[in-house]
């Protein structure tokens, strides 16, 4: 077991959510990064895999606080408060019922939201960036929606990695 790298992956996974209220762009991106390779970190390293889902859960939802707090004071607060609350009740019902359909059904919408505010505040200003958030919502929105229940279809409904996937449907 490589203890180590364990406790700084969970370390990681439960720290950066904190910076997103001072550092919202870079910590946002490094903590999609890092929930994407944390698995392939931490499952090798020996530590179960069920332990390695709770953990993940219950740091996926630090994200989702420190982003709810982030935006109360944005203009997209409304947004940011009803997506919060949508998976919080994913949430909550996977901890009780340990079926990852919930998150299919209750799909995190907030943190592809917050993603794609941060980065249009980090290229554009932030006036610019509720500029173009109310003028382009209508795709902004159809792009989450698409991307997050594919992705949610993906990781907890058929439970298929998307790299294995796309290399058996290239052939490869």
């Amino acid at each position: 077991m490589n203890l180590a790298l364990i406790i700084l992956v969970v370390a990681l996974k439960f720290g950066l959510p904190v910076l997103y209220l001072w550092f919202p762009f870079a910590a946002g991106w490094g903590n999609w990064v890092l929930d994407s390779v944390d698995g392939d970190l931490l499952i090798p390293a020996g530590l179960a895999n069920a332990t390695y889902q709770n953990l993940d859960k219950a740091a996926d939802w630090v994200g989702y606080l420190f982003i709810f707090i982030w935006g109360l004071r944005k203009p997209i607060r409304r947004e940011i408060t009803a997506t919060f609350l949508l998976r919080t009740v994913g949430q909550v019902l996977f901890f009780t019922t340990h079926r990852e359909i919930v998150f299919f059904w209750f799909p995190n919408l907030l943190e592809p939201l917050f993603l794609v505010y941060v980065t249009m505040a980090r290229f554009r200003g932030q006036e610019m960036a509720q500029a173009i958030y109310r003028r382009r919502l209508v795709w902004i929105w159809l792009g989450i929606l698409v991307y997050k229940f594919q992705d949610e279809w993906f990781t907890h409904v058929a439970n298929v990695d998307r790299s294995d996937y796309l290399k058996s449907l290239l052939g490869g």
